[in-house]
């Protein structure tokens, strides 16, 4: 290893890169990571984060509605979109440099130039320089999937969607996965007209059928307008500066912004990996075992350019194991059996283990346990949304199997009942526990 200028270089600063750099480079190893656009990746840059800050901005719409039913004298507010967009782009410029800070105090080599593997041991930087490495990790994420019609040009995705310069009146949104469905809410609760179009009449393909349907109906009552069996046909350019969409099965709608959430493609296209013997599936993401090694020994990759499950977590748990395999001595593999989920609607969802439909293809006959109710709060102020808790035990020994729920704060509750539901517990197990009362959370430990 001593041959090459570094033990290890890593393509890509996300989560998963990060974290295996800074890891690696505990262990001794000399670490450079290259970057082309900004350390901290796709969640802290362009995702995860400043949608969760968007979405805290949401909540107070209705929030400080309902504060006068508990008796605050709130007038009539006014939103300004550029003054929440702001402070939000600032946070994500605070985050970027903390997470510089962290590669540089653990001595890690910063590169802010684009870089390609050019061999098994080598990777070429935009400016021309070559570099050897001992080990080469892929970690460059995925990019959002734009579909080719017509006008698509005029269409925008979750990347630009944090620099509008101005809030649209009416947006439709392409797409029914989990980001479809949290920027439906977010533009929804800052009173812009929402248009959510589908190819298919499901939305949150993999999610508990019950649930999904729940926020569904709940989204339809907030006003959201959903159109399924909808494919584009063309998107135009109106002389006034709206944008006119055609689409398959319903009429034209005229919309002030088109963002598409339809899916994440893996960041492959032009890095050489193919080229190095790297194998790549029928989508573009790295072929790797589960040692995140690739089909070159000295080539590796991990987070969602791996197209595995593509999640902030386990990107970072996927470094950390790469990280301990090679530099620190200690053989790790990844577990990715209940790992616990979220979409951060309106209001949220959140899930862990087999959906029902999983649980009965498996086991054929389960039991399901549920918890329909009107949450306290929603009471008093007057709303008719009520939450939906929902467990699947194997019928014999009734371990839990899956637990699924929306309501409020339901991916705060959840990770902590993900825990037992990891160590395989059983309904008697919830059952024994008392319930902590009042809280939303105990109906999870009386559920019928």
């Amino acid at each position: 290893m001593t041959d090459y200028d570094y033990d290890l270089f890593v393509i890509g600063a996300g989560s998963g890169g990060v974290r295996a750099s800074r890891v690696a480079a505990a262990y001794g190893a000399r670490v450079a990571v290259a970057e082309e656009y900004r350390v901290g990746g796709t969640c802290v840059i362009r995702g995860c984060v400043p949608k969760k800050l968007l979405i805290y901005g949401a909540h107070f719409a209705e929030d400080l509605k309902d504060a006068r039913r508990f008796g605050w004298n709130v007038p009539d507010c006014d939103f300004e979109w550029a003054t929440l967009r702001d402070n939000v782009l600032a946070e994500v410029d605070r985050l970027n440099k903390a997470y510089t800070s962290t590669l540089d105090n653990h001595g890690v080599e910063i590169i802010l130039e684009r870089a390609t593997v050019s061999g098994p041991n080598e990777v070429t930087l935009a400016s021309g320089r070559k570099l050897s490495a001992g080990k080469i990790l892929i970690a460059t994420g995925a990019h959002p999937s734009v579909p080719h019609c017509p006008g698509h040009e005029h269409g925008i995705t979750s990347n630009e969607v944090f620099h509008l310069d101005t809030l649209p009146k009416r947006v439709l949104i392409a797409g029914a996965g989990y980001i479809a469905n949290e920027f439906a809410g977010i533009f929804n609760e800052f009173h812009s007209k929402v248009t959510l179009i589908n190819r298919s009449d499901v939305i949150l393909r993999g999610y508990d059928e019950q649930i999904r349907d729940r926020l569904l109906q709940i989204s339809m009552t907030k006003g959201i307008d959903f159109r399924f069996h909808a494919e584009f046909r063309g998107i135009e350019r109106q002389a006034d500066g709206s944008l006119k969409v055609s689409m398959t099965n319903h009429d034209d709608i005229e919309v002030d912004c088109v963002l598409f959430a339809t899916g994440r493609v893996p960041n492959t296209d032009g890095l050489g990996l193919a080229e190095a013997g790297v194998k790549l599936d029928g989508k573009g993401a790295v072929v790797v075992g589960d040692d995140n090694r690739s089909s070159v020994p000295s080539i590796f990759a991990v987070g969602d350019v791996t197209n595995r499950v593509q999640l902030t977590p386990v990107a970072i748990r996927e470094g950390q194991a790469f990280a301990d395999s090679e530099f620190g001595g200690k053989p790790t593999l990844v577990d990715y059996a209940c790992i616990p989920a979220a979409v951060f609607s309106h209001p949220p969802i959140a899930g862990v283990g087999m959906t029902e439909s999983e649980a009965k293809q498996k086991y054929g006959a389960v039991s399901v346990y549920t918890s329909d109710f009107r949450p306290m709060k929603n009471v008093l102020a007057g709303r008719n949304e009520r939450a939906l808790y929902k467990m699947i035990c194997e019928p014999t020994s009734g371990k839990v199997l899956g637990l699924h729920m929306i309501g409020p704060d339901s991916p705060e509750i959840l990770q902590a009942a993900a825990v037992a539901v990891k160590a395989g517990l059983t309904k008697a197990d919830f059952d024994q526990t008392v319930a902590l009362h009042p809280s939303m959370a105990e109906e999870l430990v009386l559920l019928k």
